[in-house]
Order: C-alpha cells, then sequence, then structure tokens
C-alpha cells in the first residue's frame, strides 16, 4: 500500500470513530433529557392558557418552572379542561397536574404533593349596588348562583356544596360550561342580572374584574366561604416510583423555598391576597 493510500485510510479511520463519537454523545444527550409533560387548565391568573396577544401561563405556572428548569428540566405543556387533564394524568399521557383540589378520597391515579401551591382565601362577586354578603348557608337562599360543570366546593363549604348538588334548588344554580371563558362569561352574566353571585379564589376574582373591566358595576365581597381553598400539584401513579419520588421531592422542596416570596409573582399578574 502506497504512502497516501496508508494516510487516506487513516483519515478514514479518524472521521469515522469522531463520527461514532458524536452520535454516541448525542444518544447519551438525549437519554439523560430530564421532562415533565404538564397538563392543566385555564384558571387565570394561576394558570392561563398563552395567546397570540400574551405568552403569560399564569402565576403557578410560572412557580413550576422556577423549581423545574433549575433542576436541568424541560417542560411540555398540555392545555385541556380540567377533567381531561385529570384523565391524561390517570393514564399517565401527563405526568403531573399543578393545581387540584385538596382531598384525603384522593383518585387512585394519582399523587399529591405535599406542598400546597397555594391556600387560597375565597370571595364573591356580586352587583355594585348589591348589599348581600354571605353569612352561612340561609343567605344564598332565593340568590341565583353561578358554578362550572363538576366544580367542588366541599373542602371549602359542606353545606354550599350541598345546596348546589340539591335538585330542589336546581332552578337557582347556573352550570357554565366552556373551555377557557367561563369566569369571563360569568362576571357579564351578573353585570346583566341573569345571576347574582359566584364563588371562587380572591386572586382569580381579582385578575377577571380587571381583565373584563367591570370593576365600575361588579364588587368582591367579604367573607367568603368557610374554609380556605388548598390546591397541590398531582402527580400521575403512571410514572415509575423512584422517578415520581424524585419529582415530588423537586417540587415539595422549591415550594417550601419560595414561602414568604410569592409576592413578586403576584406583582406581575397585579394581584395581591387581602389578608
Amino acid at each position: 500500500m502506497s504512502k497516501n493510500s496508508k494516510q487516506a485510510v487513516k483519515k478514514l479511520q479518524a472521521f469515522v470513530t469522531l463520527s461514532l463519537c458524536l452520535i454516541l454523545a448525542g444518544v447519551a444527550s438525549i437519554g439523560h433529557t430530564k421532562t415533565l409533560k404538564v397538563c392543566y387548565d385555564h384558571w387565570a391568573p394561576m394558570t392561563i392558557f398563552p395567546s397570540e396577544s400574551s405568552p403569560d401561563r399564569g402565576v403557578v405556572i410560572d412557580m413550576l418552572e422556577q423549581i423545574y428548569e433549575s433542576e436541568g428540566y424541560t417542560l411540555i405543556y398540555y392545555e385541556v379542561p380540567l377533567a381531561r387533564g385529570l384523565n391524561m394524568v390517570e393514564e399517565g399521557l401527563c405526568d403531573m397536574l399543578p393545581e387540584y383540589l385538596f382531598s384525603k378520597k384522593s383518585t387512585v391515579g394519582f399523587a399529591y404533593a405535599k406542598e400546597e401551591t397555594f391556600s387560597y382565601t375565597t370571595a364573591f362577586v356580586v352587583r355594585k349596588d348589591d348589599p348581600w354578603v354571605y353569612s352561612g348557608i340561609q343567605s344564598i337562599k332565593g340568590r341565583r348562583i353561578a358554578t362550572g360543570p363538576g366544580w367542588d366546593y366541599s373542602s371549602m363549604s359542606m353545606d354550599y356544596q350541598d345546596y348546589l348538588d340539591d335538585p330542589k334548588n336546581a332552578k337557582s344554580v347556573e352550570v357554565i360550561a366552556g373551555y377557557d371563558d367561563v369566569v369571563d362569561r360569568i362576571f357579564r352574566m351578573i353585570k346583566e342580572g341573569r345571576i347574582d353571585l359566584y364563588a371562587d379564589n380572591e386572586l382569580v376574582l381579582q385578575h377577571v374584574l380587571n381583565q373584563v373591566d367591570l370593576n365600575n358595576e361588579l364588587k368582591i365581597v367579604y367573607p367568603g366561604l368557610e374554609n380556605k381553598l388548598i390546591e397541590m400539584p398531582i402527580f400521575s401513579k403512571k410514572i415509575p416510583l423512584i422517578k415520581r419520588q424524585e419529582i415530588i421531592k423537586i417540587w415539595n422542596k422549591g415550594r417550601l423555598s419560595m414561602r414568604g416570596k410569592e409576592e413578586t409573582l403576584l406583582k406581575k399578574y397585579k394581584i395581591k391576597f387581602e389578608e
């Protein structure tokens, strides 16, 4: 073999070796990529479906990104109604859903984190000229109330939930369904006199009141329901146990480190806790 031929062979071998190294490095990199598939519903300003006019995803998603991206995770989002999101978590199509009502009777298909996202004070929205205030279940009788399909208030007030569920009260309870503008429509219905009141997390009420520009027509009134609304992330039990424990631990540790520092996140959306 000539000298030139030997050099050509060596160059080819070097090229092949380098190519193999690059391929293996790429495979290794892919294998070590950490992703978190997140299902969430529209509950502005806590969780928001982004639009062409605004890329914001809400307070809780901002928090989620800070916690997991600092640990090297890439978040993949699925914007779906709550019922679909819960099913996707149970089926393992999503790893987690960032906020769900805490209940000791949790569904078998998911596990709660230990640390809550927030413990929310609730309040009501009524028309500006309405002197009504909540003073127990007797005070809502004869009022037209708005809620959403499958929404559960039992952890905040079992009496309130029982009232909504009682068939005798069906004519006084308006169930508003939709994709991402349910609360907006409820506010407009209150303004128009088609509904009298609506209960929710005080931050949601503040945000929507500002978004629909109805501060002159509607008002937020306290007290709200008897107990606070506790929301927690849930994680799919389809995730292998060790991995699930790892990502839950990351949330718990990260959320603890943010206690008392939430004001910055809330300011971005022009909201604050009143109490």
